[in-house]
């Protein structure tokens, strides 16, 4: 699992599953406490993505609205958003749409 922080964005690759979940977890704390308001996680580089994973997610999402933030999920390929359906997970979190091109 590749963990970068840009900003207020933290951008990950490779599989998220039960194996990196407590680097990503420690990441995700680190960049809520530096980005209060509002942290986005890219998920445009993972390849495969568990429920456990999507679990730290969800509850990091809700970590930032109890803090007074949030967390957006981008770049949710079909492969993640076929799990957020499925564990529905996706009443959880905010998905950012992408716009459909013409």
């Amino acid at each position: 699992m590749d963990i970068v922080s840009e900003g207020p964005t933290l951008l990950l690759g490779g599989e998220f599953d039960v194996r990196c979940t407590g680097d990503v977890r420690r990441a995700l704390y680190e960049q809520l406490a530096m980005h209060q308001s509002h942290l986005v996680v890219d998920l445009s580089g993972v390849v495969a993505i568990d429920v456990t994973a999507l679990k730290v997610l969800a509850v990091a999402s809700r970590e930032a609205n109890r803090r007074g933030g949030h967390l957006t999920l981008r770049g949710c390929g079909p492969h993640v958003m076929r799990m957020l359906h499925m564990t529905r997970l996706i009443r959880l979190v905010e998905v950012e749409r992408t716009p459909v091109p013409a």
